[in-house]
């Protein structure tokens, strides 16, 4: 575990990490990309708990995700299983199994500010925070897509499914977008990651 840890993960916390790791029903899987998703958690048969992350992540977002499932992994070690997901038994979990990690070794500089707020009350996905998923995403590897707030009005994109949409108006913090085949309409967070279709 630790030599697969090591290509994933910043190398200043594969020890903090393995150490959280050290349980007899706990396994990890490395998988590939999951548009849904970056990583989870679930309780198999015979009492053992599994947690998986996507490969495609930087080392920053793996970390923060895999740590993510730690913490679900822990809540329901010491809370049991009729907790809610991201519930406050989660959210005191995971604050307290991340401090260790929240600094300058580990993290860069710019993203501890971000970090330290998005921790005062963590949500189900870093990536509603769109400031700090933003801020990791710099440290993603580069490719063609656009973020929606770049999307001039009126223009059309696609997502990673196919479907293509045309651009609306900014609502309070998320873009109203209408689908083109069905016309329906959606909403996207500002830090969605879309082709700009010409």
């Amino acid at each position: 575990m630790k030599k697969a840890l090591q290509d994933y993960i910043p190398q200043e916390a594969v020890s903090k990490v393995l150490k959280l790791l050290e349980h007899d029903h706990l396994v990890v899987k490395i998988k590939k990309e999951r548009k849904t998703r970056h990583g989870d958690y679930k309780r198999l048969p015979n009492d053992r708990h599994q947690i998986t992350v996507n490969s495609n992540l930087n080392p920053y977002r793996f970390l923060i995700t895999l740590i993510h499932e730690i913490a679900h992994f822990e809540a329901y070690q010491t809370y049991g299983g009729f907790i809610k997901p991201h519930g406050v038994e989660w959210k005191r979990t995971f604050q307290y199994l991340m401090l260790p990690f929240l600094n300058p070794e580990v993290f860069p500089n710019k993203l501890l500010p971000l970090l330290a707020r998005h921790f005062k009350n963590p949500k189900a996905s870093s990536d509603t925070d769109v400031n700090l998923a933003l801020a990791l995403k710099q440290f993603d590897v580069p490719n063609d897509k656009i973020y929606i707030f770049e999307v001039p009005f009126g223009e059309r994109f696609k997502l990673y499914n196919g479907k293509e949409f045309k651009m609306g108006q900014k609502r309070v913090k998320r873009y109203e977008c209408v689908e083109v085949k069905t016309g329906r309409l959606y909403l996207f967070n500002p830090n969605a990651e879309v082709e700009l279709l010409s």
